[in-house]
């Protein structure tokens, strides 16, 4: 696993738009830029990203904007401008060799989960799942995006399930909204687990499931001794769709060498069957392995920063838990 050069003071981090641009969140995504040259960092962002509609622009530029960024030697990191739904659009254009050969991190979350996702299972290079650009947009940062900008630098912290979560997903706020108590649900019992680490959104990870841009048998056979722990966001997965969802996965046999499975908070959740929850169906799939549902991982903040291709030992007891990660 390759492991790119976390930030130094004074270098340049490229901001790109692998799915929707900022469109009008324009002072907020402002306000996330400060934080970030605050901290130290210069900014260069690319043509489209603060561009409206559905995507920023076509899947081809979309492309070519990210590999300017890619072979630009000054940048010493990527971070995604926002999410969206389309980043598919532009995976048959994308230069997977210029990745190859100018590794950097490259992070982001919710849509830009393919461009991670592939980076790590074809290219071997570790890439981080946590923030976007944008999500830096409070006076007071949280402990979880002081833990992110910790991991930037390559201080690799231990994180720690948080107090209180935000319920409702609420624009154009001055920091969370955390009024509901964090419980991490250790659905087979307690957890205390050791693997490399690999996973994203599950609403976009769906989408790749063998096709031709699918690595995913390749990382786990290379990776088979340390055993995988999986970690999925769930967005807006109905009940139904989340079960079909990860019992394709297991019958691709992506979970040949499943050492647990981490998943968040769902962003909205629904189901219509009324007596069949998303603790069910992950009891029913995989009744033998440890599983933990409610983690502060994905849309529903706080969250955690994952490193994918990471070593990570995870705990969970009594509602509690942590992620330690390595490289």
């Amino acid at each position: 696993m390759l492991y790119p050069k976390f930030l130094k003071e004074k270098d340049t981090i490229g901001i790109t738009a692998p799915s929707q641009g900022v469109g009008d969140n324009i002072e907020s995504f402002e306000k996330s830029l400060t934080t970030l040259t605050k901290n130290g960092y210069q900014i260069k962002e690319t043509a489209s990203v603060r561009n409206k509609g559905i995507t920023s622009t076509t899947g081809e530029k979309r492309s070519k904007e990210l590999d300017e960024l890619i072979t630009d030697t000054n940048i010493k990191m990527i971070i995604c401008a926002t999410g969206g739904d389309f980043l598919v659009d532009m995976l048959p254009s994308i230069n997977w060799e210029s990745i190859r050969k100018n590794p950097k991190w490259i992070m982001g979350y919710s849509d830009p989960t393919a461009l991670l996702y592939i980076t790590t299972t074809k290219l071997d290079i570790a890439t981080l799942y946590g923030c976007n650009a944008g999500s830096f947009n409070q006076t007071k940062l949280h402990q979880c995006l002081k833990n992110t900008l910790e991991i930037l630098r390559g201080k690799i912290v231990e994180q720690k399930s948080f107090a209180f979560y935000q319920k409702d997903w609420l624009e154009e706020t001055d920091g969370y909204h955390l009024t509901e108590p964090v419980y991490w649900e250790d659905l087979n019992g307690e957890v205390n687990i050791k693997g490399r680490m690999i996973g994203g959104c599950l609403d976009c990870l769906k989408d790749i499931i063998g096709t031709s841009y699918d690595y995913t048998k390749d990382f786990i056979e290379r990776y088979k001794e340390d055993g995988i722990i999986w970690y999925f966001d769930v967005c807006e997965l109905s009940v139904e769709v989340f079960y079909r969802t990860l019992f394709q996965m297991r019958e691709a046999g992506w979970f040949q060498y499943i050492r647990g499975m981490v998943i968040g908070r769902v962003a909205v959740p629904s189901c219509f069957y009324k007596d069949f929850s998303y603790q069910d169906a992950l009891k029913k799939l995989f009744p033998d392995i440890p599983l933990i549902f409610n983690a502060d991982i994905g849309h529903v903040p706080p969250k955690m920063t994952i490193i994918n291709g990471s070593i990570a030992h995870i705990t969970c007891k009594n509602g509690k838990g942590a992620i330690t990660q390595t490289l």
